[in-house]
């Protein structure tokens, strides 16, 4: 699987100090039945979804696609980090056309305030600089998502502007290899 022909995906697995971030697998699906179904990663997310729903409709592989990469510690997965082309139609671009690569993250409860996150993100911000050189990569987050705002700030994203969306104050910023170095 490729993004336009180009970049060949799932990339060889990255290592972090404490991390690998892979393509997904079948092992994973149960984690990330979790993920969709947990209150609290579903907060600023649209809420979590009812878990006999995800167990019904989730694929033997769940996540295989371009721009979802595993995120594992000590051999079991404990949150993803994606890459999607943001919508051209809603609020938020750096770019006239829009379709910028915005970055995403989830990660399961116990796996949350150890700097995993900021680990992981790097790590991928890292991979996209290399397969993408000078393409910016924008983040959108609730303003009440403090944890999210930090982290935001810790990988080098820079305001941009905010908006109302979904019923909330959005923060949206941008990220380039460019003029960003993230920091794990």
């Amino acid at each position: 699987m490729t993004e336009r022909g180009s970049v060949p995906w799932p990339p060889a697995p990255i290592a972090t100090g404490r991390l690998v971030l892979r393509g997904a697998e079948a092992r994973d699906r149960a984690v990330f039945v979790e993920l969709f179904a947990s209150p609290e990663v579903g907060t600023y997310v649209g809420g979590a979804r009812p878990r006999d729903e995800l167990e019904r409709a989730m694929p033997e592989v769940p996540g295989r696609r371009f721009g979802l990469f595993v995120v594992e510690a000590d051999g079991a997965m404990i949150g993803m980090v994606t890459f999607d082309r943001r919508d051209a139609e809603r609020p938020g671009r750096v770019r006239a056309e829009g379709g910028e690569a915005e970055l995403g993250y989830m990660f399961l409860p116990q796996a949350w305030g150890r700097g995993y996150g900021a680990e992981a993100c790097a790590a991928a911000l890292g991979w996209f600089a290399g397969t993408h050189p000078g393409e910016p990569v924008v983040l959108g987050t609730q303003t009440a998502n403090q944890r999210a705002m930090r982290l935001a700030a810790k990988l080098g994203f820079r305001e941009v502007e905010r908006f109302e969306e979904y019923g909330a104050e959005q923060w949206f910023g941008v990220w380039s290899s460019v003029t960003s170095a993230p920091s794990a």
